[in-house]
């Protein structure tokens, strides 16, 4: 069975507190992307970007300082008319989930924001827990914090056998 891994396409990041025009303009293309994998009856994940009131004085908050996913806000929320039920979601207090481990992956396909930071950071780790599996990135379905990190991620995720369509 194929996984696809929706990273972060919470509000917050697409017309929230840190949306880019990028990012709002790959909904169309994640939207496609998850009903191909629920019509096809593989398994769909997303995570959460999952922060609390305290955020600013965390040292991601002291790095990016701009208040955001806070649980339980609209800013939190997978964005609107992405999510199918059923699939499971991940709550995330940091870049990259390290409790990929406890699934048993045959293949793992990622989407979501941003490329350059969350998108990249479980990549590497599902390479790294699952070297002889493929990983791959879907750069139609993805945006970064600008579109030359965005490209440099791919890169970066290309060089580490990770796969970028």
């Amino acid at each position: 069975m194929k996984t696809l891994i929706v990273v972060d396409m919470q509000k917050d990041f697409v017309d929230g507190a840190l949306g880019t025009a990028e990012a709002v303009g790959i909904l169309t293309n994640v939207k496609n992307k998850i009903k191909e994998y629920i019509d096809n009856g593989d398994e769909v994940i997303f995570t959460r970007d999952t922060h609390h009131e305290n955020y600013l004085d965390t040292n991601e908050g002291k790095h990016l300082p701009v208040v955001h996913c806070i649980e339980g806000s609209d800013g939190w929320q997978i964005y609107e008319g992405l999510y199918v039920d059923g699939c499971k979601i991940i709550d995330k207090p940091s870049f990259g989930y390290t409790g990929w481990n406890e699934f048993k992956f045959e293949e793992v396909e990622l989407i979501g924001l941003c490329t350059d930071i969350c998108v990249v950071s479980n990549a590497l780790i599902l390479k790294a827990l699952f070297p002889e599996i493929k990983v791959s990135v879907d750069s139609k379905c993805c945006a970064g914090v600008t579109v030359e990190s965005h490209e440099a991620a791919l890169k970066t995720m290309s060089m580490c056998q990770v796969e970028v369509k």
